[in-house]
């Protein structure tokens, strides 16, 4: 059977700052530079989750469009957008919201709603030149 990737584009603003509360100013600096301001910087988020998958004979999908739309907007455009990251969004108050674990958040947060045969995987835009790819755990 023939597996096909379909993919849905999506965007969120967002504020953060990239620091930890462990190590000592100029340590954070040093690591963290400009992303480490402590009045927070914003992005344009654009997110694409794409999901893999056989296509259902009945209905031609390998996921209704409509649901996986209303998928990112629930669990995350709803949850992210306009948002402080370190202080408004549970997942990050232990761990540094960084472009690589925002992947990850949104990853676990979307893969209880997309069925287990069928493969999912994010890609977060950070910067129009500056993304990162997540598509689960080895």
């Amino acid at each position: 059977m023939n597996k096909v990737t379909v993919s849905r584009k999506a965007h969120f603003n967002a504020a953060h700052r990239l620091y930890r509360k462990d190590w000592s100013n100029a340590q954070n600096e040093a690591v963290f530079d400009k992303c480490n301001n402590p009045y927070f910087h914003g992005h344009n988020y654009e997110l694409i989750v794409s999901v893999k998958g056989e296509i259902d004979p009945e209905t031609g999908y390998v996921i209704d469009m409509k649901e996986l739309k209303e998928l990112i907007k629930t669990h995350i455009e709803d949850a992210f957008d306009h948002k402080n990251l370190n202080e408004q969004v549970p997942e990050f108050s232990s761990l540094i919201p960084t472009a690589e674990n925002i992947s990850v958040v949104i990853w676990e947060k979307l893969r209880p709603h997309i069925t287990q045969k069928n493969d999912l995987s994010i890609t977060l835009y950070e910067t129009p030149r500056n993304y990162v790819q997540f598509s689960g755990p080895n």
